[in-house]
């Protein structure tokens, strides 16, 4: 007799989407117009993950197919899982480098800034936070508090300051990834393993995708969006984007 399917790892992630949409539609409409705000006066969305594998949210939307092109990741291979994993462990545990990174992109007032870090309290993801909201950019920020509530204030890889991403962001949207991040339990093995954040990041990011592109055309805005490059036409379609994002986008 076959085993039967395994269905945890579905049925965990049906559960936290599910959460996500009964709870954080507000906040996902309020991010999602603000995206639009800045397609219709012509600026850059900035998106931000704050180390490690949160960073491949910027990747997950970034020169896609069905993507925004003015999106521009701001993206630090310090903290980036391209580098050596305990290189990355410690350079996100410094202060200093978010704050650098906002410097380099060139945020400015009233820009967009998309911030994902699922304990959002590290250095990196508060700094980058801190100095976008001190120029003025609005922050939306996706982010779990159970870790906060879970974690000692003086833990080592907090912020100095003790701050968490809910606490110094515009807009606060909830992933409800839990404390340890890993969900699945193995009989006869004694630790959870399977990380699911950066599964919910990927749905909470097209969501905002989504909600964005819709929030344009009812605007009658098109909003700009690429096609994919490898299917006949698509870099003819693309021509104009790249004409107009690729001196803006640092990573075009």
């Amino acid at each position: 007799m076959k085993d039967q399917k395994d269905l945890r790892l579905l049925n965990t992630f049906h559960s936290m989407a599910n959460r996500f949409e009964e709870e954080q539609q507000a906040q996902l409409s309020a991010a999602a117009l603000k995206m639009a705000d800045a397609i219709e006066r012509d600026r850059l969305i900035y998106i931000y993950g704050g180390g490690g594998h949160t960073t491949l949210v910027m990747q997950e939307l970034f020169w896609r197919a069905g993507g925004l092109a003015n999106l521009c990741p701001m993206i630090d291979f310090a903290i980036h899982p391209a580098t050596p994993a305990y290189m990355y462990l410690n350079h996100e545990r410094m202060h200093g480098i978010g704050d650098a990174t906002v410097d380099y992109y060139g945020v400015k007032e009233d820009d967009l800034v998309l911030v994902f870090h699922s304990y959002g309290f590290n250095p990196p993801t508060i700094d980058c936070a801190l100095e976008a909201k001190r120029r003025g950019a609005t922050v939306v920020a996706v982010s779990s508090k159970d870790w906060d509530d879970k974690i000692p204030r003086d833990f080592p890889i907090r912020h100095k300051s003790g701050n968490h991403l809910s606490d110094v962001s515009d807009i606060y949207i909830e992933n409800y990834v839990p404390f340890g991040d890993a969900v699945i339990e193995v009989e006869g093995f004694d630790q959870p393993i399977t990380g699911i954040s950066s599964t919910i990041d990927f749905y909470i990011a097209h969501r905002l995708e989504m909600e964005c592109v819709k929030a344009c055309i009812h605007r009658g805005i098109t909003p700009p969006v690429w096609s994919s490059a490898n299917i006949p036409g698509g870099d003819a379609k693309n021509k104009a984007l790249r004409e107009k994002y690729n001196s803006r986008v640092k990573f075009l």
